[in-house]
């Protein structure tokens, strides 16, 4: 009797077990089902191999059935608020994992204070496995299934999405597909002369081709990196590095290098990860006789990558690093009947932003923000001061050309202002791959030092540090008021500056980038609660703008967003309303007290920091300073 009840408990365990699996399947049957047509399509179009993509799907299938069950809950979670990520209460934090906390495990330990700096995605910088002295910074992935061992292992990642997820913190980190390390796996059997191997990269056994393609391919490091192809001993060919000679271009025309590295972005997601950033977008796909630039089989590929995301993990968003004016991203959206990227980045108004700066002139900003604002709201865009990359100065010449700025003696201007050559720059900074022919030069420097923080500190001049901060703050503060999510990088929260000790690592001392790539400085990060320090000032300044923009559902992603007339080239004001809220943001890019002639007839208006009551009309408005006017 007690065999024949224990067997009817075991087979009532096995129906329960069975229904489950029958319902984790039937999911998937329905996702895979809705999108397996257009899917099929766009892979037969590209590649004519139907073998390769009945490959394809079946592993899909089986990265669904080996994704956790906490995720595969927050796929049906989002799957039914799909416009999760548009709320006013995102804020992002990018860092790498050593500077930031050491390791991987580190970061976890740290998960509080990201809390207290009220960020929900984090942005965690290239992690995988590279090659010391040939990693760009951790985008020469030597293999895309390894944590770099000094950060940690896979099973600690798991680990930290899993602590991030109980907080309510989203994961991010970069996808490297336009290339591989020369020590990846594939590298390796392609410099010996494997042929399979080398039909996934751009080999080719004389200058001939290279050469063609040398003709309309523009270079991306000039100075540091010539030309596009890299001669290979081993196996007597040129390949094909876009970037830096340890980088080899995947052949995308290779169907077995899609599939493959569609199981890496699979397997990645299945650590965790909330948000996939595409690095390098526009040069995945390579054609003779084209700049090898956003062609349209680039669309075709990351139109396959969101279908693939929405099948096996439709939680998880796309985020394209395109590095193009806002109006000229746009494709990479998609369109609302074939989405592609979820989320893009705000490059050029970040330079813009920096522009103004230095000008004093906020022409050229407004018209971009009245760029951004004519899209269509559902476009989100990722907004920032700094980034772990240096500044371009991709400005919008033609039209500063109508303001009587030239290109060369513009850029020369800005690189001189923010290394502090300028009279009344108080700017600290380096060049990045300085062309002395064609007088081109980026820019690296921390937001701080870039603001006057490092300057002043220097200098131990009080007065200049006051001024220094406001300009700080009220970047911040025009930042949050852009269409979209405002993103810190770490150590602006507490206005860390430039570290100039990497000039002492071997490894590091031709990048001035690593400039502001600095460690995070956890005895200064102690002085938050002290109103009396630079941290204190500038993290509690911050602090209270985010709780403005969490409360105030007028910071939501998809609000009307626009551009106010203030008849002062120094001062921008930017409207924002959403459902009968309206606030509108002055921003004062000037060193000296202004008057912004606005003209808001609408009712009364407070001010959202003071409390004060302010009419929006003529605003006088301090030197750096901001309000943030709430109508009644």
């Amino acid at each position: 009797m007690k065999k024949i009840i224990k067997e009817k408990k075991q087979n009532k365990i096995d129906d329960m077990i069975i229904n489950d699996q029958k319902e984790i399947e039937e999911v998937y049957k329905k996702r895979f089902e809705k999108h397996y047509d257009e899917l099929r399509w766009l892979y037969m179009e590209l590649y004519e191999n139907s073998s390769m993509f009945a490959e394809l799907c079946d592993n899909m299938k089986c990265f669904y059935l080996e994704r956790g069950e906490e995720l595969k809950s927050l796929d049906l979670e989002r799957e039914t608020y799909r416009d999760w990520y548009k709320k006013n209460d995102m804020l992002g934090m990018m860092f790498y994992i050593d500077n930031f906390a050491g390791n991987i495990k580190g970061v976890e330990s740290k998960l509080d204070y990201i809390e207290q700096c009220h960020v929900n995605y984090i942005h965690l910088m290239p992690f995988l496995e590279t090659e010391e002295g040939r990693s760009d910074g951790g985008y020469a992935v030597s293999d895309f299934r390894k944590v770099q061992k000094n950060l940690g292992s896979m099973e600690d990642l798991e680990s930290l999405t899993e602590a991030c997820h109980k907080k309510g913190i989203n994961v991010c980190m970069d996808f490297v597909m336009n290339h591989t390390s020369e020590d990846h796996e594939w590298a390796k059997k392609a410099r010996q002369g494997d042929g399979e191997y080398m039909s996934r990269y751009f080999f080719f056994d004389n200058s001939d081709i290279p050469s063609l393609y040398d003709r309309t391919v523009p270079q991306v490091f000039p100075t540091t990196a010539p030309g596009n192809f890299t001669w290979i001993p081993d196996n007597s060919h040129f390949v094909m590095t876009t970037f830096y000679p340890y980088q080899w271009d995947l052949n995308y025309k290779n169907p077995r290098v899609f599939n493959e590295m569609m199981y890496n972005f699979l397997y990645l997601t299945n650590k965790g990860m909330d948000i996939i950033r595409i690095d390098a977008v526009p040069y995945i796909w390579k054609e003779l006789n084209t700049q090898c630039r956003n062609l349209p089989q680039v669309h075709t590929i990351v139109r396959m990558m969101r279908i693939i995301s929405e099948i096996v993990c439709p939680s998880v968003l796309l985020l394209g690093e395109v590095v193009m004016e806002p109006e000229k991203v746009v494709p990479y959206f998609g369109t609302v009947e074939k989405p592609e990227c979820h989320m893009l980045y705000n490059v050029t108004t970040m330079a813009t932003t920096w522009h103004t700066v230095a000008t004093k002139d906020i022409r050229l900003l407004k018209r971009q923000l009245d760029i951004v604002h004519s899209l269509p709201k559902d476009y989100v865009f990722l907004n920032y001061l700094r980034c772990h990359d240096d500044i371009g100065w991709g400005l919008d010449y033609e039209a500063l050309k109508a303001d009587g700025m030239q290109e060369r003696p513009h850029k020369q201007y800005l690189n001189d202002y923010f290394q502090g050559y300028i009279e009344g720059s108080n700017s600290r900074g380096e060049l990045y791959n300085a062309d002395p022919i064609t007088g081109d030069a980026r820019f690296c420097g921390t937001t701080a030092s870039m603001c006057g923080i490092e300057k002043a500190g220097f200098e131990k001049n009080d007065k200049a540090m006051e001024k220094a901060i406001k300009l700080d703050v009220m970047l911040h503060a025009y930042m949050f008021m852009q269409s979209g999510i405002p993103v810190l990088y770490s150590g602006d929260e507490i206005g860390q500056v430039n570290d100039y000790m990497y000039k002492q690592d071997i490894h590091k001392a031709d990048d001035s980038r690593y400039l502001h790539r600095g460690a995070m400085n956890w005895e200064l990060a102690k002085n938050i609660s002290n109103p009396n320090t630079v941290e204190g000032k500038i993290f509690q300044s911050l602090e209270r703008l985010e709780q403005i923009r969490k409360k105030e559902k007028v910071f939501v992603s998809n609000a009307d967003t626009w551009t106010i007339e203030t008849w002062d080239r120094a001062i921008l004001c930017i409207g924002r309303s959403f459902e009968n809220e309206k606030i509108i943001g002055v921003f004062n890019f000037s060193e000296f007290d202004k008057t912004a002639w606005i003209n808001e007839t609408d009712g009364d208006y407070m001010e959202l920091i003071s409390g004060k009551e302010i009419k929006p009309m003529g605003v006088n408005i301090p030197a750096y300073g901001f309000y943030y006017l709430k109508k009644k």
